[in-house]
């Protein structure tokens, strides 16, 4: 009798210690799925690193694919001053007196006045608020940047699922060479504009800084279209939609530009490394740029025409009309 009590209770207890393994699990699934729908304590992100990298797995490596090419600007090292035309000799008038006289030349035209080197201040967008888009996560600044200069020439929205419908179709434009972890390279950032309707961008790269900008100047007033920076030594993605400068870039070769109109995705977020982020449409000035826009440096391999040199993804063509 008492072992068959006994026995029971042991069946209960087995019973119940099953149960509440049972509830546990379930509660860990469910709190599980809170923290990644929510992101608490960037559960979100490490489960969509995750699947990624399974993703990735099944996948394989991101392919080889024809014509990722960084193009090389070089300008001349620094300004020289043109040389002065040396006057002509004065003709002495002849003293003989049968000699024919020489013909006074007809006066020329007055050469065109030279343009004046006075500071510009030059901003393609009214509104950055309205063109904005946040990166949904920390790795999708790409998309986000793409959707913003999409914006910017009114070929997309702002929305959260335009953003999405961005990342999700990747695989299009991906490859090694463009970038050596898959997914988003600056090449991969130019066909997605190409795609959406603004063909022309092409990677660049500069030996410094000032080159860099110089001519993402340019192309802007060329162009009326923004230009995708490469910021934070190629880990990040900025949009540039104007600039300041000493004297006006398309008149003068060696304008100095003093700062650039930025739209950074990763607004509002604070970066442990860089610092907090701003508001769209922040000037920033030539420190800043120093900062935040850097040589191009990957952790993850060699990149023979990007290393040690400026990047950015600069529009060639004419804005699509509205």
């Amino acid at each position: 009798m008492w072992s068959r009590a006994s026995s029971a209770n042991r069946h209960r207890r087995r019973h119940l210690w099953l149960r509440l393994f049972a509830l546990a699990a379930v509660a860990a699934v469910l709190l599980g799925t809170l923290l990644v729908a929510t992101d608490t304590f960037g559960a979100g992100d490490r489960f969509d690193r995750l699947l990624a990298r399974v993703d990735r797995f099944i996948s394989g490596p991101p392919p080889d694919r024809p014509g990722v090419v960084t193009v090389r600007v070089t300008e001349a090292p620094s300004e020289a001053p043109t040389p002065s035309p040396s006057p002509s000799p004065t003709p002495i008038a002849s003293l003989d007196p049968e000699a024919t006289p020489t013909p006074t030349p007809l006066p020329t035209a007055s050469p065109t006045p030279k343009p004046r080197k006075v500071p510009v201040d030059v901003d393609i967008v009214a509104n950055h608020k309205r063109v904005f888009a946040h990166e949904l996560k920390d790795t999708w600044c790409s998309p986000a940047a793409v959707q913003i200069a999409l914006a910017v020439l009114g070929l997309a929205d702002t929305s959260d699922s335009f953003q999405r419908t961005l990342q999700s179709r990747i695989k299009e434009w991906e490859s090694y060479d463009d970038s050596h972890n898959g997914l988003w390279g600056p090449h991969a950032m130019a066909l997605a504009m190409e795609a959406y309707g603004a063909p022309g961008y092409e990677v660049r790269g500069y030996d410094s800084r000032l080159a860099a900008t110089r001519d993402a100047a340019r192309a802007i007033q060329a162009t009326d279209s923004p230009v995708i920076l490469l910021a934070w030594r190629g880990a990040h993605a900025w949009v540039m939609s104007g600039f300041k400068a000493d004297s006006d870039p398309s008149q003068f070769q060696f304008s100095k530009i003093s700062g650039a109109y930025i739209l950074d995705p990763w607004y509002p977020w604070h970066s442990s490394i860089w610092g907090q982020s701003d508001p769209p449409g922040t000037f920033q000035d030539d420190a800043e740029m120093a900062r935040n826009f850097l040589p191009w440096k990957r952790p993850e391999g060699r990149y023979p025409d990007r290393d040690g040199l400026y990047i950015a993804v600069v529009p060639t063509l004419k804005a699509p009309a509205d």
